[in-house]
């Protein structure tokens, strides 16, 4: 199974684990980060990822977030056909990095797209155009993925 994960997600390990969502988020996302070493989980990165983390405020994120995507089985190129999928999904009211988000792991045929975002999962669980491509939060994601 292959679950792309957005920027939030990445870096929610990374959040202040004060709030017990933040904190139950976080460790969901190292339990996927552990399923991704163990092999039982693949995680495409792509060219979105790259930049939005290359252009987050913190060097000290940015440095942490690169090493959490050298577990990535590949980096999805932004090709012809993804940009057209994200034009689409901005015209549906989503963000456009986020929509670029959803369009390359749709485009890299993701069984699911991860994010924290609460808007952009209940935007992205309304879209039709994603094919197989299942939006959850990382909590969904480790109860579909684990036993």
């Amino acid at each position: 199974m292959r679950a792309y994960l957005d920027c939030c997600s990445l870096q929610r390990p990374l959040d202040d684990r004060g709030q017990p969502r933040i904190n139950v988020e976080a460790e969901a996302v190292l339990t996927i980060l552990a399923l991704v070493e163990s092999g039982d989980l693949e995680l495409p990165s792509s060219e979105v990822l790259e930049f939005e983390i290359a252009n987050g405020p913190d060097a000290q994120r940015q440095a942490r977030v690169r090493e959490l995507l050298k577990l990535a089985s590949q980096v999805v190129k932004v090709t012809d056909e993804i940009e057209a999928e994200a034009v689409t999904l901005v015209k549906s009211g989503i963000k456009p990095i986020d929509a670029l988000h959803l369009a390359t792991a749709s485009g890299t045929k993701a069984d699911y797209f991860c994010t924290c975002d609460d808007q952009l999962l209940k935007k992205g669980r309304k879209l039709k155009t994603l094919g197989e491509t299942k939006v959850v939060s990382p909590l969904e994601l480790i109860a579909e993925v684990t036993p």
